[in-house]
């Protein structure tokens, strides 16, 4: 993918009012790791002036792979209080720069969900490890391919508290064996009504696979808003690669909003 740029970057955090001063006190390491001997790598972003523990959140990339866009989240997150983990589910270096390796990246990893829990439930186990983070308290956020792979991941991992999908590939979370008992981990999904690359069939398929897993769950269809609405460089890459992209500020912000009240509804 196309790296996020310091000028985006920067850009970004005006956008979301994020003083340079907040930036600095926000600590952020990269952390190598290994997953059935591949190596890995993602990074780990805490507020350092808070004491003790506190939630963990996992960040799960979009199909491009673990980069600075997945990193700025977790540091967002941070800044409101979480310990975040931005996680690697493609292995180090992996990183595509253009649709077709991030085509090939995301389907070898699809191709064994048990090999993508793996890689995730590693990840999980990596953030509960860590100093800041309350073990019993862990939530998971993922964008497109990344948003598809946590709401699998609700579905088989019980330990998760809740997830929440930005313009996620629905359909991932149907390649699971059938679920015998209720999911209890909170859902919560956001969606560009105008994403060509969710169906109206994948929509009420994956809503009708919420209710025969009597899942607590809420679907948010945002009206004319297309693929890629929380990214800020989705208008780039729609424009560089011939994507159906479109950032949507509207939709970006009131989706973090709900997604800070739905947290604070979790961990009351």
């Amino acid at each position: 993918m196309p790296k996020l740029t310091r000028f985006s970057y920067l850009v970004y955090a005006v956008l979301w009012g994020i003083s340079f001063k907040a930036i600095a006190e926000i600590k952020s390491e990269t952390i190598k790791y290994e997953v059935g001997g591949q190596p890995f790598e993602g990074t780990l972003s805490f507020d350092d002036s808070i004491k003790g523990k506190r939630p963990g959140v996992l960040v799960v990339h979009e199909w491009w792979g673990h980069n600075a866009y997945a990193n700025l989240r977790a540091e967002m997150l941070a800044k409101l209080g979480y310990t975040a983990f931005a996680l690697d589910m493609y292995g180090a270096g992996k990183v595509a720069d253009h649709p077709e390796d991030a085509k090939k990246f995301m389907e070898a990893t699809l191709a064994d969900m048990k090999v993508a829990e793996t890689r995730f439930n590693a990840a999980l186990l990596l953030l509960k490890e860590q100093p800041t983070v309350e073990a019993s308290k862990i939530v998971a956020i993922g964008y497109c391919f990344g948003g598809g792979m946590v709401l699998h991941m609700a579905k088989v991992n019980p330990e998760l508290a809740g997830v929440v999908s930005y313009h996620g590939a629905l359909g991932i979370s149907a390649n699971i064996r059938p679920v015998s008992t209720p999911v209890k981990t909170k859902i919560l999904v956001f969606n560009g009504a105008d994403d060509p690359f969710v169906t109206k069939e994948q929509i009420d398929a994956f809503k009708q696979d919420m209710k025969s897993i009597g899942a607590d769950y809420e679907f948010i269809n945002y009206p004319g808003v297309k693929h890629g609405f929380t990214n800020p460089e989705a208008d780039t890459f729609a424009l560089k690669f011939g994507m159906p992209l479109m950032y949507d500020e509207k939709a970006d912000k009131d989706s973090w909003e709900k997604t800070q009240g739905f947290f604070k509804n979790i961990f009351k």
